[in-house]
């Protein structure tokens, strides 16, 4: 089972790998189906010279944005650049449209850079940084144009034109509705960006390009589907799965936030078969009527689709006959599904806990991993920032740090909330990500130094309360400390000091300029008291009650170990504090 869920996860990082090339570019690709739509000679707006953006925009930006993209999350801009160089070898060796190769040289490009810095930044002597960094990304961007040239280009190209021809045979045998048996089932495990972005948006562009339209763009991104999916909740659900069912049906269809609507699939198994039958129905229908897009549709909105439509009354009509026969077949289904569904655990959060836990068990994991209380995790260290992570950190994500967001903003949190693709997330202390449950393996390896909370639906779910309730609580606890500290502020009295310290960790700055400010302030004043300061692990040296260490609020509790007879205060910024000049006034009273 272990091997099971391993191989998913990597499926899904090759698929995010591949998705995330072009998903940024995303729209650069709806400027060039733009273009196309409203130039060309069949466009809505023909022009013979504008129409002439379109070839170069196909043959060479859309590649050389990918390839730069990919290049560029292996190893930032530097990657970015080699991977841009190489892509345009691909290019040029290659008589179609180099979107594979792009994903292959861009990548490629970023890693070879990395690791000749890796190796090689330490033995750069001074002052010949940037001749070797310049040249070193040039020669290796060099020896790729040539691999490119001769080698990648013209074995992508060949490739290109078998999987080109085999999709058309597909087509042209009808077969193509059979895919959905695998789009469905894909996208409901969190594998719909990989699918939509990595494959079928290089497949369609080409063909689009030579057809003006492609039924690729519309496998995915038909929200027929999981459309007919939640209204069959909303009328014949119970519980909280109906009364969430209609907000989340706006979201899905209009918003085309797809993701919305799996924990509604996943919660009650039967109803793969209803995504299945959507899928298969639209897309059969697409197929018989001729439907295509100019260019992708993203996100899956009806409103974006309708959008990227070819010209004319009739390419929108059949594109809208595709949609609502899927949601019909797949609201047939689900349908009959929840009539004849005799259970009692029709809540939507219960529905899903068990879903959590059959599935964890499936995968060899103790459930308590998946759904464990998140208590500790959260209340062992202060929260710095909250970050929603999903598969392309953009809709579902995106959806549900709002939530958060107003949520902690209302408890009167300072807290920031934001939304990441698991991708770009960094290993850092004090952040906590929030994650759904099927990618939860992946954010854990990508930042195991982080607190991590699970859930099932970004929509909604009750932890989003409890991390609230947690976080208020730790803030109300250091509140109560900072008052404490300000009654301790108010009796120092300097007539029983014979000597301040100011205590640092491992910012000594601040300390050197603290001591330097209180020094000038006892020499105005005529203090004849020394000021020293001392980092932590000498503090031992000053436990007595004639000493004064001053310390800032985030360090008390390690000078208070240290040093627990010295007198203290605690201030919020050691080098400007009107504290120093209340604690002389105190001493001449």
């Amino acid at each position: 089972m272990e091997q099971q869920s391993s191989l998913k996860v990597k499926i899904q990082k090759l698929g995010t790998t591949l998705s995330n090339m072009v998903m940024p570019n995303i729209g650069a690709f709806i400027a060039w189906g733009v273009i196309t739509a409203l130039f060309i000679e069949a466009g809505y707006l023909p022009n013979e010279k504008l129409a002439t953006i379109v070839g170069p925009m196909l043959t060479y930006l859309l590649p050389i944005l990918i390839g730069y993209t990919g290049g560029y999350n292996v190893y930032a801009q530097r990657g970015g650049v080699v991977g841009a160089i190489a892509t345009f070898g691909a290019i040029a060796g290659s008589t179609v449209p180099m979107f594979i190769g792009a994903m292959i040289m861009g990548p490629l490009g970023g890693w070879l850079i990395k690791k000749f810095d890796e190796k090689f930044q330490s033995k750069i002597p001074t002052g010949f940084e940037m001749l070797v960094n310049n040249f070193s990304a040039g020669l290796i961007g060099f020896g790729l144009v040539l691999l490119a040239f001769f080698a990648i280009g013209p074995v992508v190209a060949t490739l290109t034109g078998w999987v080109g021809d085999g999709v058309q045979a597909i087509v042209d045998a009808k077969l193509l509705p059979i895919a959905n048996l695998i789009i469905e089932l894909a996208k409901v495990l969190f594998l719909n960006n990989a699918l939509n972005h990595g494959i079928f948006t290089p497949l369609g562009t080409e063909q689009a390009a030579e057809t003006g339209k492609s039924i690729l763009y519309l496998l995915e991104a038909n929200p027929g589907p999981g459309l007919g999916i939640l209204l069959a909740y909303g009328i014949f659900g119970k519980g909280s799965a109906k009364a969430s069912s209609w907000g989340a049906t706006i979201i899905h269809f209009l918003g085309g936030i797809h993701e919305i609507y799996f924990p509604y699939v996943m919660m009650k198994p039967a109803m793969f078969l209803a995504a299945i039958a959507g899928g298969v129905t639209g897309t059969f229908t697409f197929q018989l009527l001729g439907a295509g897009l100019t260019s992708p549709s993203s996100p899956g909105s009806i409103i974006a689709i309708m959008a990227m439509a070819p010209k004319g009354f009739g390419p929108h009509l059949v594109v809208l006959a595709g949609v609502f026969a899927a949601t019909a077949a797949s609201f047939f289904v689900a349908s009959i599904i929840l009539k004849t569904d005799k259970s009692t655990g029709d809540d939507l959060a219960q529905a899903q806990a068990a879903t959590a836990a059959a599935k964890a068990q499936s995968k060899g994991q103790a459930t308590s991993t998946q759904s464990s209380p998140i208590t500790e995790e959260i209340s062992s260290e202060a929260i710095d920032q909250i970050i929603f992570a999903c598969d392309a950190g953009m809709g579902s994500s995106a959806m549900g740090a709002s939530i958060l967001r107003d949520k902690v903003k209302k408890a009167g949190l300072n807290i920031p909330v934001t939304n990441k693709a698991i991708s770009n997330l960094t290993d850092v202390d004090r952040t906590l990500i929030v994650t759904q449950e099927e990618l939860a393996p992946r954010a854990y390896q990508r930042t195991p130094r982080a607190a991590h909370v699970s859930v099932d639906n970004f929509l909604a779910t009750p932890k989003y309360d409890e991390i609230v309730a947690l976080l208020a609580e730790e803030v109300t606890s250091v509140s109560a400390q900072e008052k404490q500290v300000v009654a301790t502020d108010e009796n120092v009295d300097l007539n029983q000091i014979d000597e301040v310290v100011f205590a640092y960790g491992k910012a000594e700055g601040s300390a050197t300029m603290g001591q330097a400010t209180l020094e000038a302030i006892f020499k105005n004043k005529n203090v004849g008291i020394p000021v020293s300061k001392a980092p932590f692990v000498e503090l031992d040296r000053f436990n007595a009650k004639n000493i004064l260490v001053v310390t800032t609020i985030a360090n008390q509790t390690d000078v208070q170990s240290a040093a627990p007879n010295a007198q203290l205060l605690v201030v919020d910024s050691l080098v400007t504090t009107p504290e120093y000049d209340k604690m002389v006034d105190r001493m001449n009273k």
